[in-house]
């Protein structure tokens, strides 16, 4: 079952990485830092492949777990804007909102490839030969009102939660080399008015856009196989 899969893997990380040829995207023939061509593609934003790379002969996958980091100057902006000592977000907040966007995560995208009817995910394989490790990372990660731990309790309102990219590698497990990325911005819904943020609403927002990256992930592995 597998072998027919990662052969198509090519469209996995859009879902429909089938080529768009009135797209910019087709167009863009430079290559990355590492030897990637940017494709065209629909439901994620950015699709990189190797030129003339050959998934066929992958027979498992295995899935990393997520790194996360935040926007470039994001915690000393929020400690900048606090109205009070009480509400200063400090490096354990940080830490703390890191560990947890990390662990939800892996759970989504877990949760996707493990529904019914399941693919099989393996956590290694003798000398990471026939592996496709997916590598996911949360970029530029920027809550806009965070929840502080701490004695005084204050609102916050705003119009969004905020936002978040991901960069989703999917790479050989046995040599290290990138075979394609996936790089896709999300942000919160907008509110046409101001509306309390909360690490409950934030919680629920970040979810969301996890929950939308992982099923993309599951239903171009889905497709890929109901075509065969």
């Amino acid at each position: 079952m597998f072998r027919p899969v990662f052969h198509s893997l090519v469209i996995l990380a859009g879902l429909a990485l089938t080529a768009c040829a009135g797209s910019d995207f087709s167009r863009d023939s430079a290559l990355t830092h590492d030897g990637l061509e940017r494709v065209a593609g629909h439901d994620f934003a950015e699709v990189y492949l190797r030129p003339g790379a050959d998934l066929g002969h992958y027979q498992h996958l295995s899935l990393s777990t997520c790194e996360v980091s935040f926007r470039k100057n994001w915690l000393r902006d929020q400690q900048r804007d606090s109205r009070t000592l009480a509400s200063r977000v400090r490096q354990e907040d940080a830490d703390r909102i890191r560990e947890q966007m990390a662990s939800a995560c892996d759970e989504h995208f877990r949760a996707a490839l493990e529904r019914e009817p399941a693919y099989d995910l393996v956590e290694e394989a003798p000398n990471g030969e026939d592996v496709l490790l997916l590598r996911p990372s949360i970029v530029n990660l920027d809550i806009h009102a965070p929840d502080v731990q701490g004695a005084v309790r204050s609102r916050s309102y705003t119009t969004s939660a905020g936002e978040m990219t991901l960069n989703l590698e999917l790479v050989d497990a046995l040599t290290g080399e990138v075979q394609a990325r996936v790089v896709d911005r999300r942000r919160g819904v907008e509110q046409s008015r101001l509306q309390w943020t909360s690490s409950v609403t934030n919680r629920a927002e970040f979810r969301r856009i996890l929950r939308r990256w992982a099923d993309l992930l599951r239903d171009g592995l889905d497709r890929v196989r109901a075509a065969q």
